[in-house]
């Protein structure tokens, strides 16, 4: 088999995986067209629903899809409210429509960035951590600890009032363990141990 024949079969196997997943949501309805429009429309619906708060090249990279052929898609998705889109920075990012508040849309967004999350899961686990100790852990800079604080902060997930506190702890936490396998192994770990870091009071 010629090497394009394997890249165009472990595409097709990757939008096969997350079209299941797009097929069985109740908003993915799209079928008016051919199969293979469909299944993409499909696959990226599964894709967003597994992995929330994921940006346009991500979504397109993970699919193995052309840009325009994303675009088209995504705005097909975006017009049928299937799909809704928030801007963050640079990024516009992409959620299941009307499944996420406003605060769980930005605390996604900041969860999709490496350092961010980091900092949260490690404020989750010994919320008397300093910045010293984000950085150890993290093995970043103090400024670069600093700068995300402070980015965090403004978003609200994050209040420095009083050195580092988690804002909506809980929320944070049922978003890292709904969606651990999206972010990676520390927050994998996390999940785990999580019942250890939600406190009830009846």
């Amino acid at each position: 088999m010629s090497e394009r024949s394997d890249v165009d079969e472990n595409k097709r196997a990757t939008l096969r995986r997350f079209a299941v997943l797009g097929a069985a949501t109740p908003l993915a309805t799209l079928r008016d067209d051919d199969g293979d429009e469909s299944e993409v429309r499909d696959a990226i619906a599964g894709y967003v629903a597994t992995t929330p708060g994921a940006h346009f090249s991500k979504i397109r990279d993970d699919l193995q899809l052309g840009t325009g052929e994303a675009q088209h898609h995504l705005r097909e998705l975006l017009d049928a409210k299937t799909l809704e889109s928030r801007r963050d920075g640079d990024y516009r990012r992409f959620y299941p429509t009307e499944q996420f508040s406003a605060f769980e849309q930005v605390a996604l967004g900041y969860l999709r960035r490496e350092t961010p999350r980091g900092m949260l899961i490690e404020l989750l686990r010994d919320p008397a951590a300093t910045g010293s100790d984000l950085a150890d852990a993290l093995d970043v800079s103090r400024p670069t600890v600093s700068k995300y604080a402070a980015s965090l902060e403004e978003a609200g997930l994050l209040d420095r009032e009083d050195g580092y506190a988690v804002r909506e702890p809980e929320t944070v936490i049922t978003l890292l363990v709904r969606y651990a396998d999206s972010f990676g192994e520390r927050a994998a770990s996390f999940a785990a141990q999580a019942d250890g870091f939600i406190s009830f009071d009846p």
